[in-house]
């Protein structure tokens, strides 16, 4: 049992953590509030005064604003929809006996670890580009024309991009509680005749729904934040342009610090609204 003197100095050697990790959080947070109210453009003037709201304004009312919104939006709901129907499949696929199982887990999870922007140039030049690409030769072997992925369907072939980096992630949070499962149940159901689709629908499904939540709500959070896949691949344009992208091209682009800081902070508050929204989902999911 814990005494006094033991969680004093527990809380005496935690403080260093927690003063580093709050000067972390909250110092870049000052500093992007206080730049989001100056008129701050360090290659034409520097500092010019006090802006007041002028920032936020002008940025909401950009014409970019909405459809960046929309756009990071579209590419998160569209991954998640991906992740979640197919790490379901592949995670009840490798629960199955097979041989080599868990060389093939492996292969599964290994993209997860490759970095977005390495994993973004692989799929623009071995498998999107119209020329020279895996995809274009398969299209000219059936007789059909080469597709330009990154500026013809460019939203989907993101999405696509992003999903194959997330997949793994979801396919072994999925893969954990799938095997926490008592096999018993489905010995049961089977047993009583319920076919395929009826366990999955009522046994599998349902003690997955934890476990799905989780991972919707941590693929969220990154996924709001979305930049190295489109920086490597359409620059933004073809209609890809996030809210992460259209702040960087306020920030460095355009040099106006001041106005890609009050972008931050819409980026901050609309990453909050979601992040409320889906933890009230999740403490739903985990009391029931």
């Amino acid at each position: 049992m814990a005494t006094k003197a033991s969680r004093s100095a527990a809380r005496l050697m935690m403080a260093p953590a927690v003063v580093l990790l709050l000067g972390w959080m909250l110092v870049p947070l000052i500093m992007t509030l206080w730049f989001s109210f100056r008129r701050y453009l360090p290659l034409r003037g520097g500092d010019l005064g006090w802006a007041g709201f002028d920032n936020y304004v002008r940025f909401v009312t950009s014409s970019s604003f909405w459809p960046a919104v929309q756009t990071t939006l579209v590419i998160v709901v569209g991954v998640l929809v991906i992740t979640v129907c197919l790490g379901v499949l592949l995670a009840i696929l490798l629960d199955q006996p097979m041989w080599g199982q868990g060389v093939v887990r492996i292969l599964v999870i290994a993209p997860f670890f490759v970095m977005p922007t390495v994993s973004a140039l692989v799929w623009k030049n071995m498998f999107m580009d119209p020329v020279n690409g895996l995809f274009a030769h398969l299209w000219r072997f059936f007789g059909a024309e080469p597709v330009s992925w990154l500026s013809d369907v460019a939203t989907p072939s993101i999405i696509m991009i992003v999903s194959w980096q997330w997949l793994p992630f979801a396919t072994l949070i999925l893969l954990t509680a799938i095997q926490s499962l008592d096999s018993e149940q489905l010995e049961a159901a089977e047993m009583d005749g319920a076919p395929v689709l009826q366990r999955f629908i009522y046994i599998i499904l349902p003690h997955l729904s934890r476990a799905i939540t989780i991972v919707v709500l941590i693929q969220t959070i990154f996924l709001l934040a979305i930049f190295a896949e489109i920086f490597v691949t359409t620059g933004g344009a073809f209609g890809t342009r996030t809210l992460s992208y259209l702040i960087f091209q306020r920030v460095l682009e355009s040099q106006n610090v001041g106005l890609g800081s009050a972008g931050g902070v819409y980026a901050i508050i609309l990453a909050n609204i979601v992040a409320i929204f889906l933890m009230r989902i999740v403490g739903k999911n985990l009391d029931n």
